[in-house]
């Protein structure tokens, strides 16, 4: 009897499933939706992976005959911070849903320069809009600093791409304040120690994507973290040498962040040529700095391999990382023998 109520019951919710399901063209129906949606995510995903382009022109030629200080290096601010809003997909290192979820190279491109824009802004709050350590820092720029240090993959209240959009609104509020002749508390001081200033926080992130990359290939370190001082000290022991290797999963990972990286330089680098123009021909180091540049735009070369290989140094197949590792490392070197050059009197 039981039996027979339970064969009844499961008879009578398969004939009730059927007469909703259509005898089975809803599920058809689903499944021909969720395959368009997988094939129009792969094409846009692919879209969206295209990084956007380095300007083939300097700033400095499309400015006017006698640009205010600090307009240009402003302005190349927020090209980059807008461009990495507004490209194709828009921000995409918070995305949720497909295809930005499986994403995997643009989010790293992304940070890579995220990382260059929030450096930035921190040069922009800390030195170049202040004549001295005791003077007050600008209103605006105060303001845009933490937006962009918000989150990077907050999706939803507040999403981090309103945040961002906060401090560009901030930071073209204080490049309109630099342009007003009547407005004496917006400055952007064009000083050698300024430069050097943000030139040693590029010199220290351009040795860390250097010596990331350089590790794509497992290779053993001497510990020199206390090297040149005898009575240096340290938290903890380390050992005298260790082995380094970035995981083969996070390989393309740091490639593209480095790239990224090099990319929103390429921009400050440029702007910097314009704004201080006069202190680097007075030190003589114009033309350090366009090699620096120089170096940089290498890193942006059309990588033509379907995937960033991690061949061995002298192997057979190529090793993309050591290559990007050698453009950034001449960067770096640059960038020192530079502020050397700006420190001199």
């Amino acid at each position: 009897m039981i039996k027979e109520k339970l064969q009844n019951a499961a008879a009578g919710i398969k004939e009730a499933a059927q007469d909703w399901l259509g005898n089975g063209a809803l599920v058809k129906g689903v499944g021909v939706v969720a395959a368009i949606y997988i094939v129009i995510s792969l094409i846009l995903g692919v879209y969206w992976s295209m990084t956007p382009d380095y300007p083939e022109t300097s700033y400095y030629q499309d400015q006017p005959s006698q640009p205010v200080i600090g307009s240009t290096t402003t302005t190349a601010l927020i090209d980059v911070a807008e461009i990495l809003l507004d490209k194709p997909g828009g921000f995409i290192y918070n995305d949720i849903t497909l295809p930005g979820l499986l994403m995997d190279n643009m989010p790293s491109w992304e940070y890579g320069v995220l990382i260059q824009v929030r450096d930035m802004n921190r040069a922009f709050r800390e030195s170049f809009s202040r004549s001295q350590s005791q003077s007050q820092e600008d209103v605006d720029l105060a303001r845009a600093e933490p937006r962009f240090n918000f989150s990077a993959n907050s999706w939803a209240v507040p999403a981090s791409e309103s945040e961002y959009r906060a401090g560009v609104k901030f930071l073209k509020s204080y490049r309109s304040r630099l342009s007003d002749v009547n407005e004496t508390q917006a400055q952007f001081f064009a000083r050698a120690d300024n430069l050097r200033y943000w030139l040693a926080v590029v010199e220290n992130r351009l040795g860390s994507l250097s010596q990331r990359l350089g590790a794509s290939v497992g290779r053993t370190r001497v510990n020199t973290d206390l090297a040149n001082d005898p009575v240096a000290q340290q938290s903890t022991p380390a050992p005298s040498e260790s082995r380094v290797k970035t995981p083969w999963m996070d390989i393309d990972n740091v490639f593209f962040e480095a790239r990224g990286s090099c990319w929103a330089l390429i921009h400050f680098l440029r702007a910097v040529e314009v704004d201080f123009a006069n202190v680097l021909q007075n030190k003589n180091a114009l033309v350090s700095l366009r090699q620096i540049i120089r170096e940089l735009e290498g890193t942006q070369q059309t990588v033509y391999s379907p995937m960033i290989l991690n061949g061995s140094g002298f192997g057979l197949l190529a090793n993309h990382s050591l290559v990007m590792a050698s453009y950034i490392s001449r960067a770096n070197a640059a960038i020192i023998d530079l502020r050397d050059l700006l420190s001199q009197g």
